[in-house]
């Protein structure tokens, strides 16, 4: 039996039981409830875009213009829809995105979404924003595949401890993210005033880290005495989430200026404006790992990449979170893939709600695409199986999409099952 009629199956014969989805099958239902658990501070972070969110409209109406032209009387009994990417065979063309300060959404997420991928056997891009480090959400895959996000920090000691510690978790690849060098203009947050890393969410990797630490450590002994600053309820509250989150026992850290320098540290160093492709080209000195660029969006730098010798692809407008009015994501694939030619996995981020949208990525060239704000979403409303079950609701519906459509496998899938 196929995963999309075994999936149905599950959620139908519940329903002779009385029991419905705790989590709903399609995105609009999902989005709605995912907001009424959620805190204002937490949708606005997940949810928000840049500027007045054209970016995000961008992205879904670029899969409205494309329509699928189902072919019928082929034998479509017997699918597979697995993929082979970079020496794993994978069970369906899904990975689960890396999202920054995931805990906004639940408690233990990035362990809890790590779970639920390895249950599924789907890579999780660990997100170098998480709350949890590298090592505790590997520990909770076993053996299943998981990817590593590296956003290039100004400090070059700082990359390279990170990257050797992707390795040590036997990750299968990195992913540099190059679109988010500076935050882009998100209103949600700018209105509340709330940036989850000021608080100390989200930044595990970087305090879980030796040479991070280390940083920090000289910074508080280089300070000496500083003036003090403006004291308010909620400032207060603030250093409480920035000394809980920090390694060590509370009331050591409470008494300690570590924990308020490693918030201002992070901010101060945790991206790079200047990066430049000859940084690229030091990767292959620093890492063994395959490299894949994230936010590309311009054929130009995909052909760049290729001459750079990187392994892959993710084209991505970060969600529509960087840059309002920028194309989407789907439409660049559809300008990238040409130029690459097959030399290179091109995997689509950005916009991805139901499985006829993976279908419609991979016949306009991509190998895979990853999954961001639905599994968040999942993850607000029932924890690890609320993330499992998003994606597995996501991979059924491609599957019965492909053989609705006439397909057998995703190699079978080109531009020729697609009109606009």
């Amino acid at each position: 039996m196929s995963v999309g009629l075994e999936r149905q199956n599950v959620i139908y014969r519940d329903g002779v039981h009385g029991r419905a989805p705790r989590v709903p099958t399609d995105f609009p239902s999902l989005e709605r409830a995912a907001r009424k658990v959620m805190s204002r501070k937490a949708w606005a972070y997940v949810h928000g875009g840049a500027g007045i969110g054209r970016t995000m409209d961008a992205n879904r109406a670029a899969f409205d213009r494309w329509h699928i032209v189902p072919r019928v009387l082929r034998d479509v009994s017997q699918r597979d829809i697995s993929i082979d990417l970079f020496g794993r065979t994978l069970p369906a063309p899904v990975l689960l995105a890396p999202v920054g300060a995931s805990e906004l959404a639940g408690p233990g997420a990035d362990v809890d979404i790590a779970s639920a991928a390895a249950e599924l056997g789907v890579p999780y891009i660990f997100s170098n924003q998480g709350c949890t480090p590298m090592e505790d959400s590997a520990a909770a895959m076993g053996s299943a595949p998981r990817w590593f996000q590296l956003y290039w920090s100004k400090d070059d000691d700082l990359v390279d401890s990170l990257l050797a510690r992707a390795e040590a978790i036997s990750a299968d690849a990195v992913v540099v993210t190059l679109d988010t060098t500076m935050l882009g203009w998100r209103p949600e947050d700018l209105n509340l005033g709330s940036l989850p890393f000021a608080r100390g969410q989200g930044i595990a990797q970087y305090t879980s880290d030796p040479v991070f630490r280390r940083i920090v450590r000289e910074r508080v002994a280089a300070a000496g005495e500083k003036a003090r600053d403006e004291v308010s309820v909620a400032a207060v509250k603030a250093l409480v989430s920035m000394t809980r989150r920090f390694p060590g026992r509370f009331l050591d850290n409470i008494r300690s200026p570590e924990p308020r320098a490693a918030v201002e540290t992070f901010l101060d160093i945790y991206s790079r404006p200047s990066l430049a492709w000859s940084d690229i080209a030091s990767l292959r000195e620093r890492t063994s790992l395959p490299v894949l660029l994230k936010g590309v969006l311009h054929p130009d730098d995909a052909v760049r990449a290729l001459d750079a010798g990187v392994d892959g692809l993710i084209v991505s407008n970060h969600g529509g979170r960087q840059v309002d009015g920028a194309v989407s994501s789907l439409d660049a694939l559809t300008d990238i893939a040409p130029v690459v030619g097959g030399r290179m996995p091109l995997i689509l981020d950005s916009g991805i709600r139901t499985g006829a949208d993976v279908f419609k990525a991979l016949a306009l060239g991509a190998s895979a695409v990853t999954l961001g704000r639905p599994h968040l979403y999942g993850l607000a409303l029932a924890g690890r199986d609320g993330v499992r079950d998003v994606t597995a609701n996501l991979i059924a519906e491609f599957d019965l999409t492909l053989g609705l459509s006439g397909f057998t496998s995703v190699a079978e899938i080109d531009r020729t099952a697609l009109r606009s």
